[in-house]
């Protein structure tokens, strides 16, 4: 192995890719963004070092992406060939979430605009909206959490992590919304009702069993455009312990990471967030942060892996 190799020396970028902080050169197929944002997060701040935490678990992994079970190596021409980019971190300016929320948008567009896939991490899930704003384009949306964030806006807040996705489906752009997991008892029965008002879906846990990965991925049009956000208490809260969020009787490592990989198979995925891991809360090894990593890893790994995404870096 050599120095640079080694999880604890070196810049920690997101699998050690390349660093590009001038977006007007960025030319990578897929494009890391970090948004250390948690004024979202009314009950407990902490997220915004999220970004910081999954690049640096993210090291873990640069010796290699190969799969035992399977006997598949991941990964492996994009970054050989450098097509991954580490866009660093989104100018947050604390207190003006307006502000902060344009720069976000204007961020994702940019790596839009110059052909890049957007993985975007998290920051609390209050993120997700002005990410799905940069998109111009109409898709559905998946979203995997332990709750509906389809709040109203009351006592003059707007902007929170519980907001993010009555926001998302009022866009034009989103054509449909699926929520997979719910469970949460601190749920609102006028936000379900609202979102099943809106014909979109709420998915909670024992139907997520019932229906199985293959099921939850033929919910959505299959060779469908899919942006999916994932919140990191979509899993069950023992194995989360740094979410300040966690529930119980949540899915297992295998149930997201099983379902993911059905909906990369099935659905044209156009770019993905992962957020609300909290490091302070976190136990001494990181494990939230090293499941959040194997998570983006592996969920972009089966993305790569499709025909539809080699037909993708051919046309670059």
């Amino acid at each position: 192995m050599s120095r640079i190799d080694r999880p604890y020396v070196g810049i920690p970028s997101f699998l050690r890719a390349p660093v590009v902080t001038d977006l007007d050169r960025l030319d990578a197929a897929i494009a890391i963004i970090g948004v250390p944002f948690d004024e979202g997060s009314p009950f407990l701040p902490g997220s915004r070092l999220g970004p910081r935490a999954l690049r640096e678990h993210s090291l873990r992994f640069t010796g290699g992406l190969y799969d035992p079970a399977t006997r598949r190596d991941f990964l492996t021409e994009e970054l050989a060939q450098g097509l991954i980019a580490d866009l660093g971190d989104v100018d947050i300016a604390p207190t003006n979430v307006e502000q902060s929320f344009a720069n976000i948008t204007a961020t994702v567009r940019k790596a839009l605009d110059a052909g890049a896939f957007p993985i975007v991490l998290g920051g609390d899930h209050s993120i997700t909206y002005p990410i799905f704003r940069a998109f111009d384009r109409p898709v559905h949306v998946l979203h995997f959490d332990a709750h509906m964030d389809y709040a109203d806006e009351a006592n003059g807040l707007r902007y929170t992590n519980g907001h993010a996705f009555r926001h998302v489906a009022a866009l034009d752009t989103a054509l449909s919304l699926t929520q997979v997991g719910i469970r949460s008892l601190r749920s609102a029965r006028k936000q379900h009702e609202d979102i099943e008002a809106g014909g979109n879906r709420v998915i909670p846990m024992h139907e997520v069993r019932a229906l199985g990965p293959a099921g939850i991925a033929a919910l959505l049009p299959e060779g469908a455009p899919v942006y999916v956000s994932i919140d990191v208490d979509a899993l069950d809260m023992s194995l989360v312990p740094g979410c300040v969020s966690a529930e119980p009787d949540g899915m297992s490592y295998p149930d997201l990471r099983d379902t993911l990989k059905a909906v990369a198979e099935r659905n044209e995925v156009v770019g993905f967030d992962f957020v609300e891991v909290n490091p302070p809360l976190d136990v001494g090894t990181g494990v939230t942060a090293y499941l959040g990593a194997l998570v983006v890893i592996g969920f972009l790994g089966e993305i790569c892996a499709q025909p539809r995404w080699r037909d993708r870096l051919k046309a670059r």
